[in-house]
């Protein structure tokens, strides 16, 4: 596919070059950013209506696992860039989808809510009308690319209506917002992921996404299933990774007095042959979720439930062997290995975290109500 050698070229030229210091030094993937915004790959789920390529979630899955196996910070910014762009296609004004389209206006989420946490859903905080505007006043706990996004799709409580949330536009110099701490996390520590705060925030009523109280329809409907498979894309293009660098190292590391190699082991063999299979069943699974999703199949919700939860255990599996393979090496930072390590560390506690899937789950096959 086009957009994929476009991609590709980004990758090997500015993306794969600078993933090490991305994460040595926490920075933010400006360039990469500003690169994909450049060959269109940041429009590349809005309409062409508005000057975007137009592809569906498939084609976002593809370029979010193959940029996490080179960076998973920079795949982290682009599958949040996403997900906010799914919001902004429905309910956002053409001036901005214009700007997302051209590769001029990065967005991101801003939903879990210091005092609900993992339960991303459940806005807390106040909202209250002043004059034709409205006031907003709560914190966020982790919003990927904090400080750096040029507009965060931002949920708080509703206004007047019954609902969890209502989901606004937010501009990232709007008064009223402010970053509490940088980030200086253990893994993914260059996609800029920090607490945000917001007081006595004004907007006005055309910054509203979709109607008063109705923003958990769309978290659930419209973003938790590309949420979802895009985690999952992320964890896949790290356990490729992690695998790559693994079966090299086994291949190439020596006993020069027995004159074989680690990879010539039998319980090194088994350990990546488990490894493969794991991934492999991560990928069917994520790659079904597209197919039930396309097909508007009645399992559809379960399969995005699973398929983040399924590909963020079998990350910390995958990797986890990873390392045994490498032994100590694997905590040379050379190897590659340790940094996909920690990086697959954060799927499983991003919200819904896998415990909270689990539970979903468990209620789905049970015949009870998953939202209660």
């Amino acid at each position: 596919m086009p957009y994929l050698e476009k991609l590709d070229t980004v990758i090997r030229d500015i993306i794969e070059p600078a993933a090490v210091a991305t994460d040595r030094d926490a920075v933010f993937p400006r360039t990469a950013i500003a690169a994909l915004g450049e060959t269109g790959l940041l429009g590349l789920v809005s309409a062409t209506g508005v000057g975007g390529m137009g592809f569906d979630l498939a084609a976002a899955a593809q370029v979010v696992e193959h940029i996490a196996r080179a960076c998973p910070s920079t795949a982290m910014v682009v599958t949040m860039h996403y997900c906010g762009t799914t919001v902004i296609e429905k309910f956002g004004a053409d001036s901005i989808r214009r700007e997302i389209a051209a590769g001029q206006h990065l967005t991101t989420l801003a939903w879990s809510d210091m005092g609900s946490r993992s339960h991303f859903w459940a806005s807390v905080g106040s909202t209250r009308p002043d004059g034709d505007a409205y006031l907003l006043d709560c914190d966020k706990t982790m919003v990927t690319a904090a400080g750096e996004a040029d507009s965060y799709v931002w949920s708080s409580p509703p206004v007047k209506a019954a609902g969890a949330s209502t989901l606004w536009l937010v501009g990232s110099k709007t008064e009223g917002l402010s970053q509490p701490q940088l980030f200086d996390g253990m893994g993914l520590r260059g996609n800029g992921s920090s607490p945000l705060s917001c007081k006595a925030l004004r907007l006005p009523a055309s910054a509203m996404l979709g109607s008063d109280g109705g923003g958990f329809d769309i978290m659930l409907g419209a973003v938790l299933p590309v949420f979802s498979v895009l985690i999952a894309s992320c964890s896949q293009g790290i356990m490729e990774a992690a695998l790559e660098r693994a079966c090299a190292h086994a291949s190439a590391s020596k006993f020069e007095h027995l004159g074989s190699a680690l990879a010539d082991l039998p319980t090194i063999r088994a350990y990546l042959a488990r490894a493969r299979i794991r991934a492999d069943m991560a990928r069917t699974l994520r790659d079904d979720t597209l197919a039930a999703l396309a097909g508007g199949r009645a399992d559809a919700m379960l399969r995005v439930m699973q398929t983040k939860a399924a590909a963020a255990e079998a990350a910390l599996e995958v990797t986890d062997v990873a390392m045994r393979v490498c032994g100590g090496a694997a905590f040379r930072r050379d190897v590659g290995v340790e940094r996909y390590f920690r990086d697959a560390r954060a799927a499983s506690v991003m919200a819904p975290t896998s415990d909270v899937l689990f539970d979903f789950i468990g209620k789905a096959v049970c015949g009870m109500p998953v939202f209660d």
